[in-house]
């Protein structure tokens, strides 16, 4: 996600600062090496990055190895391979344990980025050795490398949900829009090649329009695409974690289509460029280990990861929370799932048919060698393990810890007597099981029950089914829970 344009609720982020050259001057290559150049030339030629130019991000003097991780801040599904991983600097501790063991020094740079296109182009340049991005963006990260002989490999997952959940599509708060059938003839913003946008293709064509013919799509960065949206110059905007839940909270946005409806999983995860793998598998199994330590201490202490996270990227906590909580939106589990892998073999006909990409051999794209040894007998007892539905929750102003209900109706009687202490609510959409913000969900009276949806559409999909259902405010609801 960007921070570099007008009206983005984000602090701008550094720019990544260019790797140093390796100490000395290199005797004349010889003709392999003569050609990986070239190939890297090509890299920086075709994808239009000119810092991506340069000498090796693995750059080394035999004693000293600096290792180069691509990350985004501000996309959080990403946290335990980034932002929060750097924050607690257990990488950096894994490589000191490393350096003792092989008599070698290793140094982090850590280089942010927007989004993972530039990650992409960084890796197969040779410039980046790890790095972090969405479900879409991985695919074209392997179809790039494989195109310029710079193949990178899927080697861990960060966060997923199952039912597609991390991307949303939203619109004004007082718009007349109530589901995805109305945006027929409608200027919508996306960002093309996101799994956001493969949302939004997909959510089209299961009602029944066309996404090229019905709608009128602008190719945006999700920054600039809130802008529109709140200037009124698009209806809606079809964006990835951590925008929907951002907007909503500010009170600039509601959900139209919820991703989980789709049924269909999303996940974030991490790349490595084989050359550095296979020259430096120990820095990678010692990535991997500190991300499922970073894994661990998000699920033990999630409170204080939402808080870390959101001084590091400027978002609020409660929108970290949302979505990274104990039971938000993402699931973090750093194993390569096969219903994931399933999922990233469905999304290559979406990013063919929009162009963007040939075929892509996602079997051999994956690789679970690197991960497999931190959990030794455990890892396909992992693989099997899914995230569960948890409790709702409300976070108290001044407090380190939340409180969980086993249903919405409890929490509305806790938020009703501590109103004026509460910082944020969470409720999960009662067919979907999507978490959103108790006071930005619509609410339904049906008989004695009190129901929450993340969206009208599938609010009104419960009351045409249910005899007598009728949809609440938010303020009668807390008045009749009590």
């Amino acid at each position: 996600m960007s921070s570099r344009f007008p009206g983005s609720p984000f602090p701008p982020s550094p720019s990544p600062s260019p790797a140093p050259a390796a100490p000395g001057s290199p005797p004349a290559a010889p003709r392999p090496a003569r050609r990986r150049a070239l190939a890297a030339a090509l890299a920086c030629a075709l994808l239009g990055s000119l810092s991506a130019c340069g000498t090796p991000a693995d750059a080394s003097d035999g004693k000293t190895v600096t290792v180069t991780v691509g990350y985004q801040s501000k996309t959080i599904n990403t946290v335990t391979a980034g932002t929060l991983l750097r924050s607690l600097g257990f990488f950096e501790r894994a490589l000191r344990a490393q350096g003792k063991r092989d008599g070698r020094t290793y140094k982090v740079r850590w280089q942010d980025y927007a989004t993972g296109a530039p990650i992409t182009a960084q890796m197969v340049a040779g410039k980046v050795d790890i790095g972090s991005m969405g479900d879409f963006p991985l695919l074209l990260n392997a179809a790039r490398g494989k195109q310029l002989r710079a193949p990178t490999r899927l080697v861990s997952v960060t966060g997923y949900n199952l039912r597609g959940a991390l991307n949303t599509v939203v619109t004004r708060p007082g718009s007349a829009l109530r589901s995805v059938r109305d945006l027929r003839g409608k200027k919508v913003s996306s960002s093309v090649g996101s799994a956001s946008d493969g949302t939004l293709v997909r959510a089209l064509r299961q009602a029944g329009l066309d996404p090229e013919q019905d709608i009128h799509k602008l190719n945006q960065q999700p920054a600039v695409g809130a802008s529109a949206l709140q200037s009124g110059s698009v209806d809606a905007l079809s964006q990835f974690v951590a925008w929907p839940g951002l907007l909503a909270f500010q009170g600039k946005a509601r959900a139209l289509y919820d991703g989980g409806a789709l049924g269909l999983p999303t996940f974030h995860g991490v790349t490595v460029r084989e050359a550095f793998a296979t020259r430096r598998p120990a820095v990678v199994r010692a990535f991997l280990a500190a991300q499922r330590e970073a894994t661990r201490s998000l699920r033990a202490h999630p409170v204080d990861a939402a808080q870390r996270v959101a001084r590091a990227t400027g978002l609020p906590p409660e929108v970290v929370y949302l979505y990274n909580g104990a039971g938000g939106i993402a699931t973090f589990d750093p194993t390569l799932k096969p219903q994931l892998i399933a999922a990233l073999k469905k999304d290559v006909p979406v990013l063919r048919a929009a162009k963007l990409t040939g075929p892509v051999d996602v079997d051999s794209f994956v690789n679970d060698h690197y991960l497999r040894p931190s959990y030794g007998r455990d890892y396909a007892r992992s693989v099997r393990a899914t995230g569960h539905p948890s409790p709702d929750e409300v976070w108290l102003r001044g407090a380190d810890r939340t409180h969980s209900f086993a249903g919405p109706q409890a929490l509305l009687r806790f938020v009703a007597a501590h109103r004026d202490k509460v910082r944020a609510a969470y409720v999960a959409d009662t067919t979907t099981g999507t978490r959103w913000f108790a006071d930005k969900s619509v609410w339904v009276r049906d008989g004695a029950r009190l129901l929450p949806f993340a969206t009208r559409a599938t609010a009104d999909a419960w009351t045409r089914r249910h005899h007598g259902a009728r949809t609440v405010g938010y303020a009668a609801a807390l008045k009749e829970a009590r």
